[in-house]
């Protein structure tokens, strides 16, 4: 019987590896994830992240100008949900570390990566951790002891679309954190990481590694990277008209009259 002989590609094929068997999370959950974030370097003349963060810092670019600045600037929505509060009253301004975390099965004993304290430790001083705990606002993301690592290591703050804990003592550590809830249930035993360093949504908005979180009494605005400089832009003649505009509304006693002019609104 004539036998055909087998080509090089299926010989390839045969002698292959097998692919590697997916990664098990919970049900309805996407495996485990990790992505390795590049730094790039900014264009000839660009603004670089330390500009665009001491810009964002000023006191008079509040967060509610920066989420007009968003707006105006990609056509679509910076600021968190209105339940995103801080514990504190520090302003922060800084890049984004992000991590998912979504609920365990009950009786799953197998060991997860943690994410969560993977970028809590690896995270660059001056960023901001944002943790996403799907289906779990009741759920605290950060207590005492992860609140005491963001301090030593000169983290700027922490945004979770979650609960807190240890809020009395965090406040003392002096750890900003954002939370859309205050909570003492753990999320050790409950929750499991499944993504660091992927885009997030948090709060109904997209965060993506190296955006620029800033938030304050009124809340959390995420500016993306790409649109970082027209927001600049922006926020410095929003600056210019409202500085005059006060002084207009004080001589006038009329906002409409300063709205006349500059049409800030």
């Amino acid at each position: 019987m004539y036998v055909r002989p087998l080509t090089a590609a299926l010989v390839a094929a045969v002698l292959a590896p097998a692919a590697a068997a997916p990664i098990f999370a919970p049900a309805g959950a996407a495996r485990p994830q990790q992505v390795t974030s590049q730094v790039q370097t900014p264009a000839a003349g660009a603004m670089t992240p330390e500009e665009i963060i001491a810009v964002l810092r000023r006191p008079e670019n509040s967060t509610g100008n920066i989420a007009d600045g968003v707006e105006a600037a990609t056509g679509g929505r910076g600021w968190m949900s209105a339940d995103m509060k801080p514990i504190g009253d520090r302003k922060i301004v800084g890049r984004a570390w992000t991590a998912t975390l979504r609920p365990v099965l009950k009786g799953d004993d197998r060991t997860y990566p943690n994410y969560q304290l993977q970028i809590l430790d690896e995270a660059p001083a001056g960023s901001v951790l944002v943790y996403v705990l799907e289906g779990a606002l009741e759920i605290a993301g950060m207590g005492n002891l992860m609140a005491t690592a963001a301090h030593v290591r000169g983290l700027e703050g922490t945004v979770i679309d979650g609960a807190v804990r240890d809020v009395g003592e965090i406040r003392g550590i002096g750890h900003q954190v954002f939370a859309r809830r205050v909570s003492p249930a753990t999320s050790v035993g409950r929750l499991v990481s499944v993504s660091r360093q992927t885009p997030v949504r948090c709060a109904d908005v997209m965060v993506h590694p190296g955006d620029y979180i800033v938030g304050d009494l009124d809340g959390v605005v995420v500016v993306p990277a790409a649109a970082a400089e027209k927001v600049v832009a922006l926020l410095k003649d929003y600056d210019a008209r409202e500085s005059k505009m006060i002084e207009i509304i004080k001589q006038e006693r009329s906002m409409l009259k300063a709205l006349e002019i500059y049409g800030r609104y």
